[in-house]
């Protein structure tokens, strides 16, 4: 059990922030489905408030879908957004982009340098 703790930030804030990190990690991406309130209020040992409000902060963010119910799902790109709104994510992306443009710059140096040659 992950219990909330006070660290200035609205409970609801911090199971999102948790739900989204596991979203990010693909924790959910076999059956798309998020926990159900009542497993999120086990989980986070919350009120079925606070889980409801989780919910409908990543519904607000694009990462899920509700279905009065029948329960919360990823949107399909929940994975990839969750990634982006993590910091180290995007950290990782850039370095990614970085990497990429890198190899781009090199072989254009070559091209350059052989081009000069001639």
């Amino acid at each position: 059990m992950q219990m909330v703790e006070w660290t200035g930030r609205f409970a609801y804030q911090q199971v999102a922030d948790d739900l989204r990190r596991r979203i990010a990690a693909g924790e959910f991406a076999e059956t798309g489905q998020l926990p159900s309130l009542a497993q999120l209020q086990k989980t986070y040992d919350v009120t079925v408030t606070v889980a409801r409000a989780a919910i409908r902060q990543l519904t607000t963010d694009g990462l899920a879908v509700s279905h009065q119910g029948k329960g919360a799902f990823l949107t399909p790109d929940a994975g990839r957004a969750a990634q982006l709104a993590d910091p180290i994510g995007i950290v990782a992306e850039l370095r990614k982009e970085v990497d990429q443009l890198r190899s781009e710059v090199g072989e254009l140096r070559q091209r350059v340098a052989t081009l000069e040659e001639n």
